[in-house]
């Protein structure tokens, strides 16, 4: 995987650099390691490809980025996501705490690419989640274009709904398949756009859901109640435990862990009033 941060030093001159190097100083702004000084000068050479940005911050008096000093995105992301995760209390806490090490160890290579549902709707999650955990919000930006994001197609379509099978899409951190390995245990984000009914459902696998935008319905049984809960209300889910997500006005951002049995696959539990669910607004 390509360190964004090199993009810093793309050669002068070439058609677009500007704004290449405009572009991989901005996530560094955004969770504080450039200042805003610093990114203004970026910005302002982005216009001219010629123009080297490193002379300008001389000339002003401003230091030059030093790449060496420049933490990952993608730990950054770790770092933040765990810190928020330990601060929550669940039935689950023992579990997921367990599997979340201070160090996860080295960058796996992994294909990252862009994802219609993570294009859309990811920066209008953050700009929601941003105003209450800012420095977490500003890492997952600056990770994002660094994840795989999947849209999970193991679902029959007829049995999910067009609705959510078109519009979630989600991009695992530490994992089996991510930028930190693990085994048997997956920590990522959930992304799915406003409105949208995630039908009832089970897995094998102990989950937790730590929502970072609010407010949204759950159930926890076909034909059970609606209950709407806030942002940072943490929903845990024992294995087999039937849930269903009612998504409000604003996406749903959440960081997910399954604890174990990860490669299970999950199942839709048919219900009769998910008509009327897709239907209704938590406005």
């Amino acid at each position: 995987m390509t360190d964004p941060s090199l993009f810093l030093h793309t050669p002068l001159g070439q058609a677009g650099s500007g704004r290449v190097r405009y572009g991989a100083a901005w996530p560094f702004g955004a969770i504080g390691r450039i200042s805003a000084e610093v990114l203004e000068v970026y910005r302002i050479a982005a216009a001219h490809d010629a123009r080297d940005p490193r002379a300008d911050l001389r000339e002003r008096g401003l230091p030059v980025p030093d790449l060496a000093a420049m933490p990952d995105p993608l730990r950054r992301l770790y770092d933040a996501a765990r810190q928020y995760l330990l601060t929550l209390d669940h039935p689950g806490a023992a579990e997921v705490r367990a599997g979340l090490p201070v160090d996860p160890g080295p960058l796996q290579a992994q294909e990252a690419g862009s994802n219609a549902v993570a294009d859309r709707w990811l920066g209008p999650a953050v700009g929601v989640a941003g105003s209450d955990q800012p420095d977490l919000c500003a890492a997952i930006l600056a990770a994002a274009d660094g994840l795989r994001w999947v849209t999970y197609d193991a679902y029959p379509r007829d049995a999910i709904g067009d609705a959510f099978a078109n519009g979630h899409a989600f991009a695992s951190i530490l994992g089996e398949d991510a930028p930190f390995a693990a085994r048997d245990f997956d920590l990522g984000l959930f992304l799915i756009a406003p409105g949208t009914l995630y039908r009832d459902h089970c897995h094998a696998a102990p989950e937790l859901y730590a929502p970072l935008t609010g407010p949204h319905g759950w159930r926890f049984g076909p034909g059970g109640p609606l209950t709407v809960k806030p942002a940072h209300a943490p929903i845990w889910n024992p294995p087999y435990q039937p849930h269903l997500t009612k998504v409000g006005p604003v996406p749903f951002l959440c960081l997910f862990v399954w604890t174990r049995d990860v490669n299970l696959p999950a199942r839709v539990l048919p219900a009769d009033d998910w008509p009327a669910l897709e239907g209704i607004s938590l406005e």
